[in-house]
């Protein structure tokens, strides 16, 4: 039987772990003898740890104490491995946290939370927006990337994520709306301010956002096209190339600029350019080639290198076009060892993330073969 230290070791490393590396690790949390790694582990375990999900949720009492008010750092601890395993027993928590300042404050715990439904989420991240605090800084990321991942669902949160346009949170805030669509369309004016300057507290990489944003509330593409084509004509590719993607078709104007960028000397760009002409032409035929020349099989979680982004697309693509890619895919899913680059606060979800992409791509180019591929033991499906 291995000791925590090595349990949590193990869970960092492998991608298959032992399923009693997380008894492990579960019980020496639920004891207080676990060591900072096991409770950064238990965060990330999501679904591996569900078994242990009455265990966890008493445990998450004896930390609230006796009135139940309690919200350090074992409470949120426990709490975020709750939501990670997708069980709404966290809720009551969060919404504690929420209320007193001690939400989990990072945008990975974010996505962790994120495993809950979007209806539950939502009044919490209300909560925590309104306790009219907009300077604190992990408070507005975390509750703004919570409703970002939540999409039309943050309807309810339009009017206190519309306040965040006058601080400096507007670009998540941009995120958002844009994500709610057509129920934030009381926004539409602050949105073209920002997309044309006009709103003095627009920086550099604000328009393309808000543009893009404004034409989801309102559904119309004018000023998105304007806005995110002009980037691309004017040297800063990178920042509207996803949003002409997004739009697809209705940028074909754009078409020729943004093909001429697929020999970018940017990794970064050549992929987005690969993905915006597919998306605006559906010709794959110039697409897929640049694709999977950054799809490098040592690749260890280089934030630097846009292989995961890489193989997102391919998958996009699919079959049969983006086929060669398959091979090249199930070889690296099959990979034993985590990717090492990220911290271990967030490795394990790193990883299963990429694990996540790598699966979904190959059930869409090659679905046949896709479960040949052995699947992480208990992989998360976090955002």
């Amino acid at each position: 039987m291995r000791g925590p230290d090595s349990a949590v070791e193990a869970v960092l490393r492998q991608r298959r772990p032992d399923p009693r590396c997380w008894d492990v690790i579960v019980e020496a949390v639920c004891a207080d003898s676990a060591s900072g790694g096991a409770d950064r582990a238990l965060v990330q375990a999501g679904p591996a740890i569900a078994r242990h999900a009455d265990r966890i949720a008493e445990d998450l009492r004896r930390q609230q104490g006796f009135f139940g008010t309690a919200v350090g750092h074992g409470v949120s601890l426990r709490a975020l491995a709750l939501a990670g395993a997708g069980d709404l027993r966290a809720l009551p928590a969060l919404h504690h946290l929420a209320e007193h300042g001690g939400l989990p404050y990072n945008r990975a715990e974010a996505r962790i939370m994120a495993a809950l439904p979007a209806a539950d989420l939502v009044p919490v991240m209300l909560t925590r927006l309104r306790r009219d605090n907009d300077d604190a800084y992990h408070d507005n990321t975390t509750a703004l990337e919570v409703l970002a991942l939540c999409g039309p669902a943050a309807a309810p949160a339009v009017a206190e994520v519309a306040r965040r346009l006058d601080t400096p949170y507007a670009y998540d805030a941009l995120r958002v709306l844009g994500g709610i669509g057509p129920a934030a369309a009381a926004t539409a004016d602050r949105l073209a301010a920002y997309a044309t300057g006009r709103d003095p507290r627009t920086s550099r990489h604000h328009p393309r956002r808000a543009a893009w944003a404004h034409w989801k509330v309102t559904g119309d593409p004018a000023l998105a096209l304007d806005v995110c084509g002009a980037a691309v004509r004017s040297g800063t590719a990178s920042h509207g190339l996803p949003f002409l993607a997004d739009l697809g078709p209705l940028a074909a104007p754009h078409a020729d600029a943004v093909r001429g960028l697929l020999d970018s000397p940017g990794a970064w760009t050549r992929v987005a350019a690969a993905h915006a002409y597919w998306r605006i032409t559906g010709d794959a035929e110039p697409a897929v080639p640049v694709l999977l020349a950054e799809v490098d099989p040592h690749w260890t979680g280089q934030p630097a290198a846009p292989v995961q982004e890489a193989v997102r697309r391919l998958g996009e693509i699919g079959a049969p076009a983006a086929g060669p890619a398959a091979p090249l895919l199930r070889r690296i899913l099959a990979r034993e060892e985590r990717l090492t680059h990220a911290y271990d606060s967030s490795r394990i979800l790193a990883d299963e993330a990429y694990v996540r992409t790598l699966t979904d791509a190959l059930e869409r180019i090659a679905p046949e073969g896709a479960d040949l591929v052995p699947v992480p033991r208990g992989a998360a499906r976090l955002g």
